[in-house]
């Protein structure tokens, strides 16, 4: 990924805390040769020695669950919010438009996981996700109609050896043309330009 250096992020806990975030990512492989990509839902389990392992699952009907057989690098794309920024919000106009955006991008070396982790997996990924409901569900099959369940999907793990992350917000303008892009990116109709706005200032401030 290019990144400039004022776009660049290495802070370990900024970029760990954007994975657990952001988890819905898209899984990239190589299918000899042309580009193989799934969005799945992805966990991070992190590592004090490292990056730690990504962990997540695709139905078994999905055959680029074969392609993690072959231990090969693959990327993994974590999306955060995203804006068209126009050159109408600067102070100084006399520009282009450009878009402003969020992105970790993890590669790592896959490995199939057994029975035991593919369950851990399955259950880790609904309590995350069922934890923010006002009513949490919890999984109600039983042993067998798990087991027959998990039999239709395939879990996997990516041991990470390497991470990218760019926050791209304009770092490269001026503090007067970021603080009134902010301004009507707060003040747009469009959701996604909000939580850009959100986002940036969370980690600006």
């Amino acid at each position: 990924m290019y990144i400039p250096p004022f776009n660049r992020v290495e802070d370990r806990q900024a970029i760990n805390g954007f994975i657990h975030a952001h988890g819905f990512a898209t899984l990239i492989t190589d299918n000899g040769g042309q580009p193989w990509a799934s969005h799945l839902p992805v966990l991070l389990e992190e590592n004090a020695n490292g990056w730690g392992t990504l962990r997540s699952h695709m139905a078994r009907a999905n055959a680029q669950w074969r392609e993690l057989e072959s231990e090969q690098e693959v990327l993994c794309i974590f999306h955060g919010p995203h804006a068209y920024i126009s050159p109408s919000w600067y102070v100084m106009q006399h520009t282009v438009p450009t878009w402003n955006y969020a992105a970790v991008h993890v590669y790592g070396i896959p490995r199939l996981a057994d029975e035991i982790v593919l369950k851990q997996i399955v259950i880790e990924t609904t309590n995350k996700y069922e934890s923010s409901m006002p009513k949490p569900w919890t999984i109600p099959l039983s042993e067998r109609e798990m087991d027959a369940m998990l039999k239709a999907i395939v879990g996997f793990t990516i041991e990470i050896t390497r991470v990218e992350a760019k926050f791209k917000f304009g770092q490269n303008r001026s503090k007067e043309d970021q603080e009134s892009m902010l301004n009507a990116l707060q003040q747009s109709t469009d959701s996604g330009s909000r939580d850009l706005a959100e986002f940036i200032r969370s980690h600006t401030d």
